[in-house]
């Protein structure tokens, strides 16, 4: 019997996450759509690949039996992704796990809840990837490394072995990041950049070598 699935915000994310499940559902019917939840009355009613917005996150009361997939984030707005998932006040339990069918992982690799894993990323041994995480298509991430909770992992993206990168982060598509390189809480990591040496917290940082260009107060 398939489970009832929520897709929360109507954003770029969880239109793509529709691509995981029909892919899942192609193999083995796991997943029903219900829907899209969305704050914004705006796109109330309005449809994509024929999955409806359906309301605001009060409907999750209404469909108390349906798993949430929560992905929202963007370059823009991913230092508040952790208070708009957890305002959602839902228990660990009822978040969901998407897996692309054609993603390759390790017997050993530990994939948390509410985590987006989208079409041919590559997980190696030893691999950790928290819980509201989202890696999206063609990155890799090598042996031993440690993607923190909350974290956004781009396209083309190669996270080389031993890395640790903390929680809320944004890796932008196309990044290269060396070996047993630490990228700090909360950090950017802009587009095409190729990181070799270690990134604090709190920091924005572009280019080949990556280097900061500038650090701002965490939101509280």
């Amino acid at each position: 019997m398939s489970k009832k699935l929520l897709l929360f915000p109507f954003g770029g994310n969880a239109k793509e996450a529709i691509i995981a499940v029909f892919a899942i559902n192609n193999i083995r019917p796991e997943w029903d759509i219900v829907g899209f939840l969305d704050d914004d009355q705006s796109v109330h009613g309005k449809a994509y690949c024929g999955i409806k917005v359906l309301g605001g996150r009060k409907l999750l009361d209404a469909y108390d039996d349906a798993y949430v997939l929560a992905v929202p984030g963007s370059p823009s707005g991913y230092l508040k992704r952790k208070s708009i998932i957890d305002n959602l006040f839902i228990g660990a339990s009822r978040f969901a796990t998407i897996i692309h069918p054609s993603v390759v992982r390790a017997p050993d690799v530990m994939i948390g809840y509410n985590t987006l894993l989208m079409s041919n990323v590559v997980a190696s041994c030893g691999v950790q990837v928290g819980n509201h995480c989202i890696v999206l298509p063609n990155s890799v991430i090598s042996h031993d490394s440690v993607i923190g909770n909350y974290c956004c992992i781009g396209s083309n993206v190669s996270v080389s072995g031993s890395v640790t990168v903390a929680p809320e982060c944004y890796i932008g598509s196309g990044v290269k990041i060396r070996e047993h390189i630490q990228v700090g809480e909360r950090t950017l990591v802009g587009l095409g950049s190729n990181v070799i040496s270690n990134l604090g917290k709190n920091t924005v940082a572009v280019g080949n070598p990556a280097r900061p260009i500038r650090t701002y107060s965490p939101i509280s």
